[in-house]
């Protein structure tokens, strides 16, 4: 029987005995990691996901999710869902529950209300107050709203400076689980990139650029700039590198550096978190110092490992 374990980036870690609980009580993985994530799509502390997101260009949240099951390559997924905190969670009814993968916008709307998920006003005081901020600047009063907002869509992709929070801007929240039965799932879950283009969506609820298990091979999940893994498929690039026989550590480092050939003047910071088909962990980064969370069953507190520094040109 195999031991469970999770990984998660480096805020997913408040839901981690969470998830290692379910594992712990024999439950899937698929459990174990909408587990881990409803606690952080409910955080108000982090501004990066669920509840108290910060907002796009309009001042609306609008969330993005998807999960993936490591046998049978099931998949669900939901972008630009406003009004609901439980991204994770309607995204793994997608999967069960309808013949698609991806619903978005309205109909992701529509679906959570079909399913009675509990509605929610998810910008709180404190992210409109960033929101806010950011578009009163005094150096551009003078600047039309939708001119500043554009402005600030394009400055926040390298700008870390949010009135004092010291968050990317597009970062997000992400599980990989593998459980005792050897089976693997992954949930991802973001607001976004701030003061984004209504409607933009990432690589969150792309399977295979932000999310992909597969439990022959292992599993990858992506946080950073999702644009850059949509166009490079990073998550499904680690776990095709793993099946094509380099070990773990090597496929982060060439999935990685195929980002390095992207014509991208946005180009900013990339993560990935990963597991091996053996349940081994890693994680990766284009910025140094960057850490990631893990946790297995006979471990009482999450432990925090470094992620690989791989220089990519331009992040």
């Amino acid at each position: 029987m195999n031991q469970g374990i999770v990984v998660a980036s480096a805020n997913g870690a408040i839901g981690l005995p969470a998830a290692i609980d379910v594992l712990r009580g024999g439950g899937s993985a698929m459990d174990a990691v909408i587990a881990g994530i409803r606690l952080v799509e409910a955080n108000p502390d982090d501004h990066t996901v669920g509840y108290s997101g910060l907002p796009n260009m309009l001042g609306d949240v609008e969330l993005d999710a998807s999960v993936m099951e490591g046998r049978g390559l099931r998949a669900g997924a939901v972008g630009a869902l406003k009004g609901y905190q439980d991204a994770a969670d309607l995204a793994r009814k997608v999967m069960e529950t309808l013949p698609h993968v991806l619903i978005a916008g309205d109909g992701a709307r529509q679906l959570a209300a079909e399913l009675d998920f509990e509605p929610r006003d998810l910008l709180t005081p404190e992210a409109r107050e960033i929101w806010s901020q950011r578009l009163h600047d005094d150096a551009d009063r003078d600047a039309s709203y939708l001119g500043r907002v554009r402005e600030l869509v394009t400055a926040s992709a390298t700008d870390p400076d949010f009135a004092g929070i010291d968050e990317i801007p597009h970062g997000t929240v992400n599980f990989i689980a593998r459980d005792r039965q050897g089976d693997f799932a992954c949930a991802v879950s973001t607001s976004g990139w701030a003061w984004k283009y209504p409607g933009r969506m990432g690589d969150s609820p792309i399977i295979g650029a932000g999310n992909y298990v597969d439990n022959r091979w292992g599993g990858a999940a992506c946080t950073g700039r999702g644009e850059m893994a949509q166009r490079c498929l990073t998550a499904h690039s680690v776990v095709t590198f793993m099946r094509c026989g380099m070990t773990l550590d090597e496929a982060l480092e060439q999935a990685m550096n195929d980002l390095a050939h992207l014509d991208d003047p946005y180009k900013s910071e990339m993560n990935i978190v990963a597991l091996d088909r053996d349940g081994n962990p890693g994680a990766a980064s284009t910025a140094k110092d960057k850490t990631y969370a893990l946790m297995t069953e006979d471990m009482e507190i999450p432990e925090e490992r470094p992620r690989t520094h791989v220089h990519v040109p331009g992040t």
